[in-house]
C-alpha cells in the first residue's frame, strides 16, 4: 500500500510538474495575456478538466511560475556574483545581474511588474513574492552589514525599497521606451544610480546611529 501511495504521489507531481511547465513556456513565448485553462492543457497533453484536480485555477498556476522564475533568477545571479566582494559590491552586482535577468527574459518582467496584480494575484504570496524578490536576493548582504553595525536597519530598510524603484524604473523605460536605446549606455546608467543611491548610505556614518 505505501508503495503505490508512493507511486502515486509520484504521477501527481509529475502531472503538476507538466501543467507548470506549460504555463511557464507560455508566460515566456506569449505572455499572460495568452493564457487559458485550455491552452494549458493542450500544451501539457491532458484535458483541460484534469488541470482542476491539481489546481484552483490558472492563477494557482502563475504563483507556481512566479516561483519557478524567482529560483531560475537566483540561479542566475548566483553565477554572476559569485565573485564579487561581500557587503556593498555584492549588492550592487547582483541588482546589476537582477537587471540582466530580466532584459534576457522580458516577459517575466511584464508579469512580475507591468501586468495588474489582480490578473497574476489569487493570493497575497504571489504579489509579496514579487515585490520583495530583490531584497531577498540581497538579503544575506544587508543583515550582515546591520549585524555588523556598519549600517542602521531604517538605513538598510530605506536602501531596499529605493533600490526596488530604481531597477524596476530602469527596465521600464529600457524595454518598454528603448532609453538608453544603447544596452552599454543603458547599464552604465543603471550602475551609476544604483551607485549613487548605494554609495549615499555613508557606512560609517550610518553605523553611528
Amino acid at each position: 500500500m505505501r508503495v503505490n501511495m508512493g507511486n502515486k504521489e509520484i504521477q501527481e507531481q509529475r502531472i503538476r510538474g507538466y501543467f507548470v511547465q506549460a504555463t511557464k513556456e507560455i508566460l515566456k513565448a506569449e505572455g499572460l495575456h495568452s493564457l487559458s485553462v485550455r491552452n494549458i492543457a493542450n500544451k501539457a497533453g491532458y484535458s483541460y478538466a484534469t488541470i482542476y484536480n491539481y489546481f484552483r485555477d490558472v492563477k494557482d498556476l502563475v504563483f507556481e511560475c512566479v516561483k519557478d522564475f524567482q529560483e531560475e533568477a537566483e540561479t542566475f545571479v548566483k553565477v554572476q556574483t559569485k565573485k564579487s566582494e561581500p557587503g556593498i559590491p555584492k549588492i550592487k552586482s547582483i541588482s546589476i545581474a537582477y537587471i540582466n535577468y530580466f532584459i534576457e527574459y522580458p516577459g517575466i518582467f511584464e508579469l512580475f511588474f507591468i501586468e495588474k496584480m489582480y490578473n497574476i494575484a489569487g493570493k497575497q504570496p504571489t504579489i509579496d513574492l514579487i515585490n520583495t524578490f530583490l531584497e531577498r536576493l540581497c538579503a544575506e548582504e544587508w543583515n550582515s552589514m546591520v549585524l555588523e553595525k556598519q549600517i542602521s536597519q531604517k538605513a538598510s530598510d530605506s536602501a531596499k525599497v529605493k533600490l526596488q524603484i530604481i531597477t524596476t524604473g530602469l527596465l521600464l523605460m529600457y524595454l518598454h521606451r528603448q532609453y538608453p536605446a544603447d544596452y552599454k549606455q543603458f547599464i552604465a546608467l543603471a550602475a551609476k544610480e544604483i551607485d549613487e543611491t548605494l554609495d549615499n548610505l555613508n557606512l560609517s556614518k550610518q553605523s553611528k546611529k
